[in-house]
Parts: C-alpha cells; structure tokens; sequence
C-alpha cells in the first residue's frame, strides 16, 4: 500500500483526535500555563502514560500555535492632534503588541492616516477588543482591519 501524506500536514477537527491525542493536548496546555511543571505530573493528572504523550507531542499542535506569522495591518483615521500617534503606540505595547510597519500620511485639513503593520504573536486579547482599544481615543474618527495573519 503506498503512504500517503508522509511529511504533509492535515487539518482535523478535535472530535476525530483519539482520546490519547486529546489528553496529550491537554497535558501540554497544562505544562504551558504553568498548571503542572512536570511531564510525568501532566500525563497523571490527566490520565495518560508518559509513552503515549511523547509518541504524539511532536505530531499533535493545536492550530493556533502552527500559525506562527500573526500580523494585522490596520488603517487608522484620526484627527492631527499632538501626541496622538504616541497615544496609539501606547495602546499598542499595552497590548504586547510590535509594530513591525507605520506608515503616516501628511495631515491634509486636520486629519491624518496611519496604516500599520502589527505583529501579535504575544496579544494576549482578542483582535476584537483591541480594536475597540484602539477605536477608544477621541481623536480616532475609524479603524479598519485591512489584513489579518490571526486565526
């Protein structure tokens, strides 16, 4: 019989993961938000042998993490008042957010636009709530998610 998709990569739904895949899973969750600092403490508490944890851990990655480039480019309109693009930056690093692009008009009657390219690998909020974040000064008239890398 020849082997299909040696080296490819599927997407599968959770529900179709064995059951040791999905206790695998959630072991790592356990051991990534610092719940556990053990393997051997993971895979007990969640009721799965160490050999079957570390036969999967390297073939078995929740989709969030495979999707390593998240990087959102946002158009901002805002009024040109001194100090609003720091006010803006602020924003962002509070989000942990880097800023890997700004590109900024030349004001033209009062207002100006900003495009930037963000990389949000380490947010820990949901693109919609920084977007209302951002939306909150009194000085932004809109902003508008033009591209998104995050899933």
């Amino acid at each position: 019989m020849e082997q299909i998709g040696e080296g490819q990569f599927y997407l599968v739904r959770e529900d179709v993961l064995t059951e040791s895949m999905q206790k695998m899973l959630e072991a790592k969750r356990m051991l990534a938000r610092g719940e556990v600092t053990t393997i051997q403490e993971a895979t007990k508490r969640v009721g799965l042998s160490r050999s079957a944890f570390y036969k999967y851990r390297d073939a078995v990655f929740p989709f969030e993490s495979i999707a390593r480039d998240r990087i959102l480019t946002i158009f901002i309109q805002l009024e040109d008042l001194k100090g609003s693009l720091a006010v803006l930056l602020e924003i962002i690093s509070e989000a942990k957010c880097n800023v890997l692009t700004i590109h900024q008009t030349i004001p033209v009657q009062g207002r100006a636009n900003i495009t930037l390219s963000l990389d949000v690998t380490e947010m820990e909020i949901k693109v919609e709530a920084f977007l209302q974040r951002l939306k909150a000064p009194r000085f932004i008239d809109s902003v508008d998610l033009i591209s998104s890398g995050v899933f």
